[in-house]
């Protein structure tokens, strides 16, 4: 009886009352926002999307995204010391490119290796080659190189190998009047070294260049030669240009190497890990 009066309460009780069901969300038109409302809130969008879909919305975005206005924001949201150099640059050295400090931005050329392919990690590629003896190939590193991307390396023959690349500034994302500013240093490092059983010869030359291809400064650098039986030694060869001259557009950096024991094969010298990279003077 207890049992049968229990069911009866349990049936009376009231049912649970369904759960409303959400709103739908209203999107926010952001082309409602004034115009410098809105350059704050595309300032936190990542530039390669502010150029690639921002700047197709309408023609007022494209107008936003191609002025300097929205760019320097981006730029005045990096805390560092570096950034607040670039920003004041970017404001004494203005670009008369409208598009440049979007490219500066999506590029982040400052501190960036320029250099591609800098330890063969791609086999060949980027590199203009000219082979002498048995020609270029890439093998393992035979001592751990510090820093660098990969742990391979060109490897040169019994006659003089050759390799370069020249790098456009400007394609990179480094605007004219920043270049001429007298306020960047272009730094630039090598490493080479030689095998165990053979000795190598290495030589370097980097040259900055203007617009005529008339060369500015230059650096080359031809150490003296590892001698065999060696324990692989390795070095690094770097310099920094600085007070660089008016109208550098172009960077040639260029190495050669070869062995001393005119070997068959590949017994070179051993190249990696290239690097040509521009920063701004902190003062």
């Amino acid at each position: 009886m207890g049992a049968s009066s229990s069911r009866r309460r349990q049936a009376a009780a009231p049912a649970a009352e369904p759960e409303p069901e959400p709103e739908p969300a209203v999107a926010l038109d952001l082309s409602r926002l004034p115009p410098e409302l809105l350059l704050v809130v595309l300032s936190h969008v990542p530039p390669r999307a502010l150029l690639g879909c921002c700047r197709r919305v309408c023609r007022g975005w494209r107008a936003l995204v191609d002025g300097q206005a929205l760019w320097l924001l981006v730029l005045a949201r990096d805390p560092s010391a570096a950034g607040r150099a670039v920003l004041s640059l970017a404001r004494s050295c203005p670009p008369a490119a409208a598009d440049a400090l979007g490219r500066f931005c999506a590029r982040r050329p400052l501190g960036r290796n320029l250099i591609r392919n800098p330890c063969g990690q791609e086999g060949l590629r980027k590199w203009m080659v000219e082979h002498g003896g048995d020609g270029w190939v890439v093998e393992e590193n035979r001592r751990m190189v510090p820093g660098a991307p990969a742990q391979t390396c060109f490897v040169s023959s019994f006659r003089w190998c050759r390799k370069r690349q020249v790098l456009d500034l400007k394609e990179e994302g480094l605007w004219p009047e920043l270049l001429d500013s007298g306020q960047i240093d272009i730094c630039v490092s090598d490493w080479w070294g030689a095998r165990h059983d053979c000795g190598c010869r290495y030589r370097l030359s980097v040259q900055l260049i203007d617009a005529n291809q008339t060369v500015l400064d230059k650096f080359s650098a031809t150490p003296e030669p590892i001698a065999q039986w060696n324990n692989n030694a390795c070095f690094q060869v770097s310099h920094v240009f600085s007070n660089i001259k008016t109208g550098v557009r172009f960077v040639s950096f260029e190495h050669w190497g070869q062995d001393t024991q005119f070997w068959a094969g590949h017994y070179g010298a051993r190249v990696t890990n290239s690097v040509v990279t521009v920063q701004v003077h902190l003062s």
